[in-house]
C-alpha cells in the first residue's frame, strides 16, 4: 500500500504561505504557513497533521488489539500533543504524547494498560517517529 500527500509553497518563510493536499481528497489545498505553525494564524501544520496520524493510527491499533483479545470498544478518543523545539540542529519534532479515554466493556484497568501498551509500540506511525512517545490512558466506566 502506498499513500500520498502534496504540498505547495510559494514565497517566502514568513511572508509566504501554502497548500496541503491528500490523494483521498479530505484536504484539498488546506492552507498553511509560518502563521499557523508558530503563531495563532489560521490554516493547519505539519506537526499539526502528525498529531492526527498519529491519534488515528493509534486508535486503530487499539481497537485491533483489544478484537483480538475478545473485546469490542464503545468508544476510544486520542489526542497526540506533538513536540516542536529549536535546538543547535535546527528544528526538530522531539516527543509525541498520546491522551486516550476509552470505553471499553468487559475490561479491567491492568488489562487496558497492557493493551495500549502494546498498540502504542505497535502502531505504525509511532514506529516511523524518532521521537520519545509517552501516553496517559484512561478507561472510562
Amino acid at each position: 500500500m502506498s499513500k500520498k500527500a502534496s504540498a505547495v509553497w510559494k514565497g517566502g518563510i514568513k511572508d509566504g504561505g501554502g497548500t496541503i493536499s491528500t490523494e483521498s481528497g479530505v484536504l484539498k489545498e488546506a492552507p498553511y504557513g509560518f502563521k499557523s505553525r508558530f503563531e495563532n494564524g489560521k490554516g493547519t501544520n505539519p506537526e499539526e497533521l502528525i498529531g492526527a496520524a498519529h491519534a488515528g493510527c493509534f486508535s486503530m491499533a487499539l481497537s485491533l488489539m483489544l478484537g483480538e483479545a475478545g473485546l469490542t470498544p464503545e468508544k476510544i478518543e486520542t489526542q497526540a500533543a506533538i513536540t516542536l523545539v529549536s535546538n543547535a540542529t535546527g528544528f526538530q519534532i522531539t516527543a509525541s504524547h498520546l491522551t486516550v479515554k476509552a470505553k471499553i466493556p468487559g475490561i479491567d484497568n491492568a488489562k487496558f494498560q497492557e493493551i495500549a501498551g502494546k498498540a502504542k509500540a505497535g502502531c505504525p506511525v509511532s514506529k516511523v517517529l524518532n521521537a520519545t512517545i509517552t501516553m496517559d490512558a484512561t478507561l472510562e466506566s
